[in-house]
């Protein structure tokens, strides 16, 4: 970093006063702060790694304080750095402000293989931090596992499931299957037996069925892992807990249960029964439906939280979610991401593949192409609707997509069309009736926030509740 880098950055940390994820600030005015562990940790388990700015009091209004002495603080930051795991490099910048001097130490986020990035003192589990916002949060063990996972290449979906039994298996399924591979890998069409194809195919280890193979083929794979479903549910409101016209709190509440080509099948059956459908008439006069979420893309997001999702014992009891709400859907998934890849890479880079085996019997069986194309095809067929692209993110080890089906604009314009209509002023039962809506939804949901937001105002302020009240435009 530059130095005039180091004075506009404090100057806009000052003037905003904030710390954000990959900034956090210290006051330093008395001496080095002693711990400095968790942040360097969180900082090097990220992509882009953070910057600590020394010198500004965040108790004072982020006001510029200056540092008590720069060459010592340096060196005493140093020496922070040297007690991590492995070692961390940071790279000082010093400025002056105002006479004040202040020092910013660049943490370069590191390899993935390197991760987690620790406080030696505590150890791994203990010294091991993640960046939440503006705040350094310890890594739970499934993260810290999942790193693990990463570099020692453990590959959870072939372990095996002991007490399983092949009796138990989906024959036509398992067929259709063998004759793929027969078809499409021609070196196993001859002199190899069905017992050795499964073997090699990765659905048995000496005869017992791995964990792919029960998700791919098992009449009921839930026998064994309860939680490895997918638990779908439709929401009256933009938010958990609220609740419709008439006090409900799910307009739809599915458990999804079965082999992942049967979940597959079922969910996007789920989405489509609960999503709304537009009715558009063109100029020609003919009438075409609109879905409120592409049914092309809303497949490929739910078998990519099937096929990626984390099958290590760590996450068994977590069973995928589905939360469709009044503005948008939320798929989640245990798992982050896999592999040297970030959020903004995805869709665009070919990633490593978490579970390698499972995808294969997958594009065997015409579930899935396993050619990464699934997040493309999910953006363009939201471009293709006119709606916002889905969004991708990652918290504390799951993975989720949120899919916006264009709510606010429609709100906001049911909002505008309301306060037009109060131009002149309006009783509650002309509003009822101008919405459609129930008494209780078109009060409280509808005209309370126009009132709120100073965009309605009420013809007797004094009496509120008043049978005579109406409401006007502002």
């Amino acid at each position: 970093m530059q130095t005039d880098d180091l004075k506009k950055l404090a100057g806009d940390i000052h003037s905003k006063r904030f710390e954000s994820q990959n900034i956090e600030v210290k006051a330093a005015g008395k001496g080095c702060p002693t711990r400095l562990f968790d942040t360097l940790s969180s900082f090097s388990n990220q992509d882009e790694g953070g910057i600590i700015v020394f010198g500004i009091d965040e108790r004072e209004g982020f006001a510029i304080k200056g540092v008590y002495d720069a060459q010592d603080l340096q060196k005493k930051v140093t020496e922070q750095c040297k007690q991590m795991e492995p070692p961390v490099r940071a790279l000082f910048t010093i400025c002056e402000i105002a006479g004040k001097i202040i020092v910013s130490a660049e943490i370069p986020g590191v390899e993935l293989s390197e991760r987690p990035v620790f406080y030696k003192g505590v150890g791994r589990v203990k010294g091991s931090y993640v960046r939440i916002g503006e705040s350094d949060e310890p890594m739970s063990e499934y993260e810290i596992y999942s790193y693990e996972a990463f570099r020692k290449r453990i590959r959870d979906d072939i372990r095996t499931v002991e007490h399983a039994r092949m009796q138990l298996m989906d024959v036509n399924r398992m067929k259709n299957y063998l004759d793929a591979v027969k078809t499409e890998r021609r070196n196993l069409a001859d002199n190899v037996s069905p017992e050795e194809i499964l073997e090699l195919m990765g659905i048995t280890a000496e005869g017992v069925p791995t964990l792919a193979g029960i998700m791919t083929f098992s009449k009921y794979p839930q026998a064994y892992f309860p939680q490895l479903c997918i638990t779908a549910v439709a929401l009256p409101g933009t938010e958990m807990g609220a609740v419709g016209n008439d006090g409900e709190r799910f307009i739809d509440n599915k458990r999804i249960t079965g082999a992942i080509p049967d979940m597959l099948d079922e969910a996007v059956e789920f989405v489509r029964k609960n999503s709304r459908t537009k009715t558009i008439i063109d100029e020609d006069g003919h009438r075409n439906d609109k879905e409120e979420y592409p049914i092309k893309a809303v497949r490929e997001a739910i078998l990519n939280s099937l096929v990626h999702r984390d099958y290590s014992i760590h996450t068994e009891n977590v069973p995928i979610r589905i939360e469709m709400y009044r503005d948008r859907m939320e798929i989640t998934n245990s798992g982050g991401l896999y592999g040297k890849i970030s959020i903004d890479a995805l869709g665009k880079v070919r990633p490593e593949t978490r579970n390698a085996v499972l995808a294969n019997m997958l594009e065997l069986l015409k579930i899935t192409e396993n050619r990464y194309s699934g997040i493309p095809t999910m953006r363009t067929e939201f471009f293709n609707a006119g709606l916002p692209a889905p969004e991708f993110s990652v918290v504390h080890g799951e993975f989720k997509v949120v899919m916006r089906n264009g709510y606010d604009k429609e709100s906001q314009s049911i909002s505008d069309s309301i306060v037009e209509f109060c131009c002149i002023p309006r009783t509650r039962a002309e509003l009822i009736s101008f919405t459609g809506k129930s008494r209780t939804y078109t009060m409280a949901q509808m005209v309370q926030p126009l009132v709120d937001s100073g965009r309605l105002k009420l013809t007797l302020p004094e009496k509120p509740k008043s049978s005579k009240q109406k409401y006007v435009k502002a």
